[in-house]
């Protein structure tokens, strides 16, 4: 199995790498526990689907008590 190409760097290198790590590793335990242990996919089609929903739900509906109750798109946009 290989993994999708989703057109980012690897965020591996550099000093501040621990710090990029923490917020990747929240990211992906919302992903599973808000939308990937919740359901029963029959496909990967269906899987990939899903979790482009939850991502589009994650950044521009889902508010985040880390930006002080905003979304993500929130403040990329402001």
């Amino acid at each position: 199995m290989s993994w999708p190409d989703v057109g980012s760097r690897s965020a591996w290198t550099g000093v501040d790498a621990v710090w990029i790590n923490i917020f990747i590793e929240r990211l992906w335990r919302s992903l599973k526990y808000e939308e990937v242990y919740l359901k029963d996919y029959a496909s990967v089609a269906e899987a990939r689907a899903g979790i482009e929903r939850y991502f589009q739900f994650y950044n521009h509906r889902r508010l985040h008590q880390s930006l002080d109750y905003r979304t993500p798109a929130a403040i990329c946009l402001a």
